[in-house]
């Protein structure tokens, strides 16, 4: 485990595990939009090895695997033993037999290459030397290999999660933790939204041809207004800002429950509360 990504890769296994599963039902199938459409785009043929990384609960993967046939294989990786057993289980419950899973560091680690392609969904984010990491999975590619990853837009861009922080912050006291800059110093949710500086970071790391396609969608952020707030009060910048402020936070959670029905109201459809939300899907490809 490399040292400076061992704080976050204790978080992932623990604390936001724990977060993750409890809105499994959010994040997997909000999410799963905007991997579906970029896998449109990729086009990943009969045969293909493909590298799933920040694979999370899998389901990227087990979708890649059944993209690229028996003939080819899917392999998920993350940092977190607990999300690649669930990766495992969802993989047997499924019987989709050529999708393996291993704990890794893509920041450091052995990725077991050469793959054709590699992916992301939402996992190059929290990276701290994120230019290593992205060298690191560049050779672990084939020549001509292509990498595609799926990060979020800039915050106002994505109100699917602003629009409670906004709601949050204006209750709260303001305490910003490193990392949720707009730029890429991350690690954060929002390191990547900058396309030149992404990159010129891609082009260091010794990629080529790097080209950004935006995709926008509305995303299930509950199953019900109450769903949605439970959701806004742990999760993304609003659930942080909640847990800075610590037992201030907790001291006003009645009033932040009142203002977010407010604000996350005028969300709602018969199925559920849906707002939009912004991505970009970046490629780069390995020169041969």
């Amino acid at each position: 485990m490399n040292d400076s990504n061992r704080g976050m890769i204790e978080a992932w296994n623990s604390v936001l595990f724990t977060k993750y599963s409890r809105f499994k039902h959010l994040l997997v199938d909000g999410l799963s939009q905007h991997s579906e459409a970029a896998f449109e785009r990729c086009g990943y043929p009969q045969g293909a090895r493909v590298l799933d990384i920040g694979c999370g609960f899998g389901d990227c993967t087990l979708g890649i695997a059944q993209r690229v046939g028996p003939s080819g294989e899917a392999v998920g990786i993350d940092c977190a033993e607990n999300f690649i057993r669930a990766a495992e289980t969802e993989a047997r419950k499924a019987s989709i037999g050529n999708a393996r899973f291993f704990v890794g560091d893509a920041q450091s680690g052995e990725l077991g290459g050469p793959y054709d392609y590699a992916f992301a969904r939402m996992g190059t984010m929290f990276f701290a030397k994120p230019e290593q990491a992205m060298a690191n999975i560049r050779q672990a590619l084939n020549p001509s290999g292509v990498f595609t990853q799926i990060v979020w837009r800039r915050r106002d861009e994505n109100p699917w999660l602003h629009e409670a922080e906004l709601c949050v912050k204006k209750i709260l006291p303001v305490m910003e933790p490193q990392g949720t800059n707009q730029g890429p110093n991350g690690p954060g949710p929002f390191s990547m939204t900058a396309p030149d500086a992404v990159s010129t970071m891609l082009q260091g790391a010794g990629f080529a041809r790097v080209t950004f396609e935006r995709h926008d969608c509305d995303i299930c952020i509950g199953r019900d207004l109450d769903d949605a707030i439970e959701f806004a009060l742990a999760f993304g910048p609003s659930g942080e800002a909640v847990r800075l402020a610590g037992a201030e936070g907790e001291k006003r959670k009645p009033q932040l429950v009142t203002a977010l029905k407010q604000t996350l109201a005028p969300f709602a459809r018969p199925d559920g509360l849906w707002a939009p939300s912004s991505t970009w899907f970046i490629s780069a490809t390995n020169p041969s």
